[in-house]
């Protein structure tokens, strides 16, 4: 009896050995993987400090999840993420169509800058679509090891209090963020393309501070400050310009 207890304890050890190094082993594989493939989309600096999944619930943390600016703008980051939650179908990571059951943002900020004709915001998105062409795959989209392009079904994307400071050098406002949530991306098709998926959420976080910033227009006799006032106004008169709100009759 004594023997066969000890060997148990041996074997709980090892399992439990094994299922830290297959934990560690999944979230390198995922660090790792947005480190590489990022950039190649956004054509900017992106880096992923870490990440930590459970191969046995398949939920984890994505930590340190940083966006830098496109080229011509300041060095500072569109938006630097603490955690992300992701709920993924256990071992589904390991292949190539991996399934995320849902993905949680919570209190991201972002940085928008203006240069009248133009936004840092609106220069991602247009590096996202160049590098994808609208469709995919792209040569940057990652591979299983026959060659097929690795897709993605995420049930459902929630982005939560998010703000989004406006104006150049500080002189805008930090203001709310409408809420987002997308479901079933790539269900239909059976499956998207990380560019395509990229992409998709991209367009509704530029979506969502478009709201920010033309809700800002209408209330900004409620800022404080003439420069704070004046920054806002210019940012999201640049914004609507950009992505297509009002225009004056010619």
């Amino acid at each position: 009896m004594k023997k066969i207890l000890i060997i148990a304890g041996v074997l709980v050890g090892l399992g439990l050995v094994g299922l830290f190094a297959l934990t560690f082993f999944l979230g390198g594989i995922v660090t790792a993987g947005i480190n590489s493939f990022a950039p190649k989309i956004t054509q900017t600096n992106v880096t992923l400090k870490g990440a930590s999944i459970s191969p046995l619930s398949g939920s984890g943390t994505l930590s340190g999840l940083v966006i830098g600016n496109p080229k011509g703008w300041s060095e500072g980051n569109i938006c630097a993420l603490g955690k992300i939650h992701v709920d993924v179908a256990p071992f589904s990571i390991l292949g190539g169509h991996i399934v995320v059951n849902e993905i949680t943002i919570d209190a991201p900020e972002f940085n928008y800058e203006t240069k009248i004709v133009a936004s840092n915001v609106g220069d991602l998105l247009k590096n996202i679509e160049a590098a994808t062409g609208g469709q995919g795959p792209t040569a940057a989209t990652p591979a299983t090891k026959d060659g097929k392009p690795i897709k993605f079904e995420v049930k459902k994307f929630t982005l939560t209090n998010g703000r989004v400071r406006l104006g150049l050098g500080g002189a805008g406002a930090t203001l709310p963020m409408p809420p987002i949530t997308l479901t079933d991306l790539g269900t239909k098709e059976g499956g998207i393309t990380p560019d395509q998926l990229v992409l998709a959420v991209m367009k509704s976080v530029t979506g969502s501070i478009i709201s920010a910033a033309t809700a800002a227009i209408g209330d900004v006799s409620k800022l404080s400050g003439a420069s704070a006032a004046e920054g806002v106004k210019k940012a999201g008169d640049a914004i609507k310009g950009l992505f297509g709100g009002d225009k004056k009759k010619k």
